[in-house]
C-alpha cells in the first residue's frame, strides 16, 4: 500500500472534512429527519442532473435495460438507506451515528460471502473486533436512553443498506460510468423519499433562512464537494488508501459535533468506538472499502 501524492492527499483530507460535517449539520437542522434526507439528495441533482444529462446524453440513451433497472434497485435502496441513517442522528450522538453506520464494509464483505464470494481470513477478524466494538456502542448508549439505542439500531441499519446500494450497483459499475449510475440512483432516492415524505405527512418547507443554509450547507460539504473529490482521487490513489482514510469521518465528525454543538459521546462508550474504528480498518486492509454515502 502506497501513501498517495501530495495532491491526493490535500484532496482527501478536504474530503474527509467535508463528509465530517455531515452528522452535526444533520443534528443541527431544524427540520424533520426525512426532509433533510430528501432536500440533500434534491438540491445534489439541482446542480449534478443537467451538467450529467448533457455531458453523458449518449450513454444515458445507451443504457440496456437491465442496467436502468439495477440503477433503479440502487436508487431505492439509498433512499432506505438516508430514511435510517439521517433519522439515527437525531435520536442518537452524532459520533455513534456516524460510527454505527461506516459499518458498511462489514456488511459489505457479510453480503459478498452470501453471494459466494470468498473472504479473507482477516476480514473476519476485523468483522468480529467491528461487532465487538459496536456492541459496546449500544450498550453505553442503552444506559443513557431507548432513543438512543433506537438511534444506534437505524445507524446500523443505514450502514447495512449502505453495503446493499453498493453491491447492487457493483455489476452495472463495469459498464456505467459513475456519472450517469450516480445521477440516476440519487435522482430516483430523492423522488422515493419525496413520496414518503408526502404520504407520512413531512414538512417540507416554511423553514427559516438558518435551517435552508443548513441544508445548503450540508448538500455542498459532504455531497458535492466530499463524494466528488473522493471519486476524483480514486483515479489516482488506491481505493485501500482512499477506504482507510474515510474511516476519519467519524472522529472527525465527533470533533465538529464536540466544538460547535457541545456534543460528546458518553465516555463508556469511547472503547466501542476504538474497537469498532479499528475492526473497519482490517477489514477495508483485507479487501473491503468503505464508501461514504453521508
Amino acid at each position: 500500500m502506497h501513501l498517495p501524492p501530495p495532491r491526493d492527499t490535500l484532496l482527501i483530507a478536504i474530503a474527509v472534512l467535508g463528509v465530517s460535517t455531515s452528522g452535526p449539520l444533520i443534528a443541527a437542522t431544524a427540520a424533520p429527519a426525512l426532509a433533510i434526507a430528501f432536500w440533500r439528495n434534491a438540491m445534489a441533482m439541482v446542480v449534478i442532473g443537467p451538467v450529467a444529462l448533457v455531458r453523458f446524453r449518449q450513454e444515458f440513451r445507451r443504457l440496456s435495460g437491465r442496467e436502468w433497472r439495477v440503477c433503479a434497485l440502487a436508487g431505492v435502496l439509498l433512499a432506505a438507506h438516508f430514511a435510517t441513517w439521517v433519522p439515527s442522528v437525531k435520536l442518537t450522538s452524532v459520533a455513534s451515528a456516524t460510527a454505527l453506520v461506516a459499518t458498511q464494509p462489514i456488511w459489505a464483505a457479510v453480503l459478498a460471502r452470501a453471494f459466494g464470494r470468498r473472504i479473507r481470513g482477516g476480514a473476519w477478524v476485523g468483522i468480529g473486533v467491528g461487532v465487538f466494538g459496536a456492541a459496546l456502542v449500544t450498550g453505553a448508549d442503552f444506559s443513557i436512553s431507548t432513543r438512543a439505542v433506537t438511534g444506534d439500531l437505524l445507524a446500523v441499519a443505514g450502514g447495512a443498506l449502505a453495503a446493499a446500494y453498493v453491491t447492487a450497483g457493483g455489476a452495472s459499475r463495469r459498464t456505467v460510468s459513475t456519472t450517469v449510475y450516480t445521477t440516476v440512483a440519487y435522482s430516483l432516492c430523492a423522488a422515493v423519499l419525496l413520496i414518503v415524505c408526502l404520504v407520512s405527512g413531512q414538512r417540507l418547507g416554511g423553514y427559516d433562512g438558518g435551517t435552508w443554509a443548513r441544508l445548503v450547507a450540508l448538500t455542498v460539504a459532504a455531497q458535492l464537494i466530499g463524494h466528488s473529490l473522493i471519486n476524483r482521487v480514486l483515479s489516482s490513489t488506491s481505493a485501500t488508501v482512499v477506504s482507510l482514510a474515510i474511516l476519519f469521518e467519524v472522529p472527525g465528525a465527533a470533533i465538529v459535533a464536540a466544538v460547535f454543538l457541545r456534543q460528546t459521546p458518553a465516555l463508556a462508550a469511547l472503547p466501542g468506538l476504538a474497537l469498532l474504528l479499528a475492526g473497519l480498518a482490517i477489514v477495508v486492509r483485507s479487501g473491503g472499502r468503505a464508501v461514504p454515502l453521508e
